[in-house]
């Protein structure tokens, strides 16, 4: 597609597709889904996104809505967090998982990385205190688990103390299971997760557009 292909459309697409990287087909495809969650409406509310029937199966059904709402996912970003969207709130979010170029350099597979790594964070970091603390961990984890029936929720327990104090060795040193530990900030996050391709994985496929369908 090509620059005229890829900026033709509405100001405001044009606008967004500037800000975001986004196509204004794209931009297209995303206005016409918050049209149909708002039903017809210029916001959206948090219980527009609780009557996604399949979001309401997701074990991170809380951390992903929030993500809407947080003005840290804003470009550019702020503190706080919003009781209702407009449209171009909800494409910025969206361009968190803007699948990525084809071919990169270097520098920008790193800005990639950063800034998908950051949204993440900001999604686990819900009381915005600038780390992820064993409870903040422990309560992702024991989401995800307990849609096994085969593990208890002490299990859980055990699982994300475990996890959570290896995260700890990594990035703090050896420290005793007895020891308390405040957290990992941002930069231990993106160390800890340096080999993992998020730049990769962390995208939406806009053939099948959804907003509960975002992966990572």
């Amino acid at each position: 597609m090509g620059i005229w292909q890829s900026l033709s459309g509405p100001p405001e697409y044009r606008q967004l597709a500037e800000k975001t990287g986004f196509t204004c087909e794209q931009i297209g495809v995303l206005h016409k889904r918050f049209k149909q969650l708002s039903h017809n409406e210029d916001t959206l509310r948090r219980e527009h996104f609780n009557a996604i029937h399949d979001l309401g199966c997701n074990p991170i059904r809380v951390q992903i809505i929030e993500a809407f709402f947080d003005r840290r996912n804003l470009i550019p970003p702020d503190e706080g967090r919003m009781e209702e969207i407009h449209l171009e709130d909800f494409v910025v979010v969206m361009s968190h998982f803007k699948p990525p170029p084809l071919s990169m350099t270097d520098e920008q597979r790193d800005s990639v990385r950063t800034e998908k790594l950051k949204f993440l964070f900001n999604m686990h970091d819900m009381d915005n205190d600038g780390t992820i603390t064993l409870e903040e961990y422990r309560h992702v984890v024991e989401e995800l688990l307990s849609r096994s029936a085969h593990i208890s929720k002490e299990a859980a327990d055990s699982i994300a103390d475990a996890a959570m104090l290896e995260v700890a060795a990594i990035s703090m040193g050896h420290m005793e299971p007895d020891e308390f530990y405040e957290g990992i900030t941002f930069e231990h996050f993106l160390k800890l997760l340096n080999s993992f391709e998020i730049e990769a994985k962390m995208n939406v496929r806009f053939l099948n557009m959804n907003a509960s369908t975002v992966c990572y």
